[in-house]
């Protein structure tokens, strides 16, 4: 089985469409074509279902796949391996990142490494946690930084960056807007805005109301950070999010209400990598620039270690910000008292 063929094949697998591979690949249409075609006879089965808009992986198709991202990524791994060997340090680096991820400035870290590493082409995806670590898993992925709200798949080893607490965002109007503080079980009455299930945020969302026995709706679903905020100041719901999101400028104008109750369901930021062997050299000099993390893996917070005071700091005037058609001037309530999060 040529290599050739199975790049050529998890592109069009990947596109949905083969002029659009071919454009990535930058090959002619008819060369992918009697590339794959070559692939089918060799293995006896037919692996895309055609048709004149897209085409389809097949059973057959979507089992090669996952094996093809795997002889793939250990390919690259060896190339990486050897020019390690050799002093050098080259090939492709393909990272994922969840948004609003605390504990790592990924443009920064991103910026470092390319700067001292020329030769490494790096790429970037952005997606939920469970899709991310899925991507680690199956080798699309060489390190992803994610908030997982539950164990790692096998084959995937998790390295703690940082710990936050969840916090309640509403509207300043909304009736729960000025109160000091509310339980997980109160909340059931209400409507909430939520991240797509694939986000971590929404599992630990899921996993707590669950705790807590109570059933909640989840009227809007978005895979967005800034939709999110912005519906909530539009007063269509309220949501629970990790503090760093309640931290970012956009939702100054908001209120913050600190969640009681709330031990044990922190969102956890880590690093998700390979298990060591399938690690490549790029992903481990990556690594090294992250923060160390103390003996046992304990995760560190930014600003306020909220393991050792969960509450967050007594209320204060929000600063006032230019008023909006939705969102009215602000007033006095409890917010958050901390510098605003990158990202």
């Amino acid at each position: 089985m040529e290599l050739r063929h199975l790049e050529y094949f998890v592109a069009v697998a990947e596109e949905r469409h083969f002029t659009r591979a071919a454009h990535r690949l930058m090959v002619s249409q008819s060369g992918l074509s009697a590339s794959v075609r070559a692939l089918e006879r060799e293995l006896g089965a037919p692996l895309f279902v055609r048709s004149t808009r897209r085409v389809e992986l097949t059973g057959e198709g979507r089992a090669l796949l996952v094996e093809a991202h795997r002889a793939l990524a250990s390919v690259r791994a060896g190339k990486e391996a050897v020019a390690a060997v050799q002093g050098l340090l080259r090939g492709t680096l393909v990272v994922g990142t969840e948004q609003c991820i605390t504990g790592v400035h990924v443009p920064g870290l991103l910026a470092r490494f390319r700067s001292e590493h020329p030769e490494v082409e790096v790429r970037l995806r952005q997606a939920g946690s469970a899709a991310l670590v899925d991507d680690v898993a199956e080798g699309r992925l060489d390190l992803a930084f994610v908030a997982l709200s539950g164990p790692a798949p096998d084959g995937v080893r998790l390295v703690p960056l940082a710990r936050e607490p969840m916090v309640l965002l509403c509207h300043p109007d909304h009736p729960l807007a000025g109160t000091a503080g509310i339980g997980w079980a109160d909340l059931g009455g209400e409507v909430f805005v939520d991240f797509h299930q694939d986000w971590g945020a929404r599992g630990l969302n899921d996993r707590a109301f669950a705790a807590a026995r109570t059933a909640r709706r989840v009227a809007l679903e978005v895979n967005d950070v800034h939709s999110l905020i912005e519906l909530v100041g539009h007063g269509l719901g309220i949501a629970v999010v990790p503090l760093p999101v309640a931290r970012k400028t956009q939702a100054a104008a908001l209120r913050t209400v600190p969640l009681t109750g709330a031990e044990g369901h922190y969102w956890e930021v880590s690093a998700a990598l390979p298990d060591d062997r399938r690690t490549g050299p790029a992903a481990r000099e990556l690594l090294s620039y992250l923060p160390s993390t103390p003996p046992g893996g304990t995760c560190q917070a930014e600003g306020p270690d909220p393991l050792a005071s969960p509450a967050l700091p007594a209320s204060r005037s929000t600063p006032t910000i230019p008023a909006t058609p939705t969102i009215p001037a602000p007033r006095t309530a409890p917010s958050v008292a901390a510098p605003a999060h990158p990202g």
